[in-house]
């Protein structure tokens, strides 16, 4: 656990230690090229489906915001098409095809599936599997099955080829900009980005002129298959516990606890509202011991975000005190997006 200044403070250590280990990129880079090549080229097979998968990814490790894109597509989808996400179940408890029911829990399907369980639970299938394709397979058996599978960060999962693939990228570190693992953030090469039909530069500032967003789609030089849109996070004016909701201007001297992999948008949010708060910065995913639980039954008021909300609520002496901010995702060009994946389900239906 540490404050915004302890966390950058990390931050800058970490970058000192990957320059340290710059000399094994290229051993990293080799690996993940080589993988690439023999799915390519079909040496190593993908498997591709007739009906409307949509993945949703990265090219970097780290908080880029498919959570909230994924919520996106549900609430664009779900009331006209029976959908299913699937997702690994990052840090879950179980192993193999989970799917979600009135037993789910955060460890039993994993942070951001159990967000998206406790939200749509009525509308929406939702499935974890650490193997996509037996995943898609098991989804595919259902009763019920479902007319469209939206994949939670599969983009490197290259055994399934989805439909359609959108790409996600923050303003702050495109990965234009970033290094290879272990040196950077990026998981492969940024070639991989050819791989996108869709690429959204997530997490922007509201104040992004046309001159801005210019430079930056030519820095990225898209192909001349994939759209390049810009985004940003949308907070609640209100705060919601399991019992009630506040209205966020009227909350002041609580204590922020985070757990993500960067906290410092949501910081810089509610400075910026000129709000009084202690913030306790956790890893990211991180899991709270009985110990950790103790110490935050002392504050008065928590307010922390919707995915670490899904691990904390299970706690009982913390439901009087428990709040989250919820977020949503913006588009600077909402309908010409939505009207490209509408025309894609369309076309595979």
């Amino acid at each position: 656990m540490c404050n915004i200044e302890d966390y950058k403070s990390t931050q800058n250590r970490v970058k000192f230690y990957r320059k340290l280990v710059f000399p094994f990129v290229p051993v990293y880079y080799l690996v993940t090229y080589v993988r690439n090549k023999l799915y390519d080229n079909g040496i190593i097979k993908s498997k591709s489906y007739d009906f409307p998968v949509i993945c949703v990814g990265n090219l970097s490790v780290g908080g880029t915001g498919k959570t909230p894109m994924i919520e996106y597509l549900i609430y664009l989808l779900k009331d006209a098409y029976t959908i299913a996400t699937l997702s690994r179940g990052y840090k879950r408890k179980s192993k193999g095809f989970q799917l979600g029911n009135e037993a789910a829990s955060a460890e039993i399907l994993g942070d951001e599936p159990f967000q998206f369980y406790t939200k749509f639970n009525k509308d929406v299938q939702i499935a974890v599997d650490s193997n996509r394709v037996q995943g898609i397979k098991s989804l595919l058996e259902l009763h019920n099955k479902p007319q469209i599978i939206l994949l939670d960060d599969a983009f490197q999962h290259r055994r399934v080829k989805a439909g359609f693939n959108i790409l996600l990228t923050t303003y702050d570190n495109l990965y234009t900009d970033d290094f290879l693992l272990p040196a950077g953030n990026l998981r492969e090469s940024g070639t991989g980005a050819n791989r996108a039909d869709a690429i959204v530069i997530t997490k922007c500032p509201t104040a992004l002129d046309e001159m801005e967003m210019g430079n930056i789609i030519n820095k990225i030089n898209p192909q001349k298959h994939q759209a390049v849109f810009f985004s940003r996070i949308v907070y609640s004016e209100k705060v919601k516990s399991l019992k009630n909701e506040v209205d966020l201007s009227a909350v002041n001297n609580f204590t922020l606890v985070t757990g993500i992999a960067n906290a410092t948008p949501l910081v810089e949010y509610l400075k910026s509202k000129n709000l009084k708060f202690e913030h306790l910065n956790y890893q990211d995913h991180y899991r709270f011991t009985s110990n950790d639980i103790e110490k935050l039954t002392q504050y008065k008021m928590i307010i922390t975000t919707e995915k670490d909300f899904m691990r904390l609520q299970s706690f009982n002496a913390l439901q009087d005190t428990l709040y989250y901010l919820p977020i949503k995702v913006q588009l600077n060009e909402s309908e010409k997006f939505n009207k490209l994946i509408k025309q894609f389900v369309e076309s595979k239906l």
